[in-house]
This record gives C-alpha cells, sequence and structure tokens, in this order.
C-alpha cells in the first residue's frame, strides 16, 4: 500500500482544516462561559451597571438565603382586610419589623391635626416603620375624601367600616396609635401628637 506523507499538500490541507475546526469549537465554549467582547469578567463578579439575576434553588428561595427561616407572624399581626382602594392586605408581611397602626374617622377634627404629620413622616420611614391607617365610623366615599384632603393616598388605609380591626385592638375612640414592636408586642396604644410620634417612629427605624 503506498503511504502518503503528511508533509504534502493534501496533508496541508487537512491540518488546515482540522485547525479551522478547532478553534470554531474553542470560540463557541467561551460564547457561552460568558466571555464578553474585550475579554472576560472576573469570575463570581458582574460588569459595573449590569443587571444582576438571582438563581432560584429548587424551593424556589433565593440563592444565599437557603437555611435562613422566614420571621415568625405573632399573633398581632395575623390579620388582613381591604384597603380604601380595594386592593388585599396582610398583615403578616410585616413580620420581624416595627409597624404603627393609626385609627382615625374622617369627621373626626383631632385626625385632622394629626394627618398633616402622617403623610410628612410616613414616606420617610416606609420601609422601615410603615404607618398603616385604619378607617372606621364613617362611610367609605368620606374616608377617601378625607385621604385626598390631607395628601394620604400613598399611605396604605384600611376600611375597616364594620369595626373589625378597631374590636380587635378594644380602640374605642379615635384618634389612636397602636405601635407593634419588631418581636410582635404592643409598645404604644393610645394618643400621640405630631411631635411624639415623629420621635418614636425615628427612634423605631434607628433600634
Amino acid at each position: 500500500m503506498r503511504m502518503v506523507r503528511s508533509g504534502g499538500t493534501a496533508g496541508r490541507l487537512r491540518r488546515a482544516a482540522t485547525v479551522g475546526a478547532l478553534v470554531a469549537a474553542l470560540s463557541g465554549v467561551a460564547a457561552c462561559t460568558g466571555t464578553a467582547p474585550g475579554g472576560p469578567a472576573t469570575a463570581g463578579t458582574a460588569p459595573a451597571g449590569a443587571p444582576v439575576t438571582v438563581a432560584a434553588t429548587p424551593t424556589g428561595a433565593p440563592t444565599g438565603a437557603v437555611g435562613a427561616a422566614p420571621a415568625r407572624v405573632p399573633d398581632v399581626l395575623r390579620f388582613s382586610g381591604t384597603t380604601l382602594g380595594g386592593a388585599a392586605f396582610d398583615a403578616a408581611q410585616f413580620a420581624g419589623r416595627p409597624v404603627v397602626l393609626w385609627f382615625w374617622a374622617p369627621w373626626c377634627a383631632t385626625c385632622a391635626s394629626q394627618a398633616w404629620t402622617v403623610a410628612e413622616v410616613e414616606p420617610r420611614y416606609r420601609d422601615t416603620v410603615p404607618i398603616i391607617g385604619v378607617a372606621g365610623l364613617g362611610e367609605p366615599r368620606a374616608m377617601r375624601e378625607f385621604v385626598t384632603e390631607f395628601d394620604l393616598g400613598a399611605t396604605r388605609q384600611l376600611n375597616d367600616q364594620k369595626g373589625a380591626l378597631w374590636r380587635r385592638f378594644k380602640v374605642t375612640e379615635q384618634s389612636i396609635f397602636v405601635i407593634i414592636d419588631r418581636d410582635g408586642r404592643i409598645a404604644h396604644q393610645g394618643f400621640l401628637d405630631g411631635e411624639a410620634l415623629t420621635a418614636r417612629v425615628a427612634a423605631l427605624a434607628g433600634a
């Protein structure tokens, strides 16, 4: 049998074709590993300003949260309701952080004087100490007009026209603030003027 030397023209062509195929294959592997034009990024990091996607574990919990138990929902936060806008509300979402419930009525002059403070303080501490209004002792239309008049539209307001939450917290008059600490204990229940409310919310936010 006649052997063909690898140094001939046919051998060179086959080697060139093989090298081209390897280059193409390696380029495809590099693309799958996330290498971008300009060079590969450092392993485990993302370029500044790039969106980061959090991978989910099989249980649906974000990576890095494996083994982290959810906050226990205290009995005081085991209630739900509906906002004046008609949205569903579940107090369990506030488990593990302080929250303030403000019981008010639309015709209450004291509530009106406190509304300006709530409208000012609530956005500032919304992420750390949310203030939730609990409107009662009136018609929904009057409640919504009160919210509009005092710029409370950004603050969650519950429609408690039937008084279920007022009875649950044994509120017999307005305006009353119920402050629940991060451990689910009622730290205060009663009247607060604007200055006292601001001081208490600020203290809870810094605790």
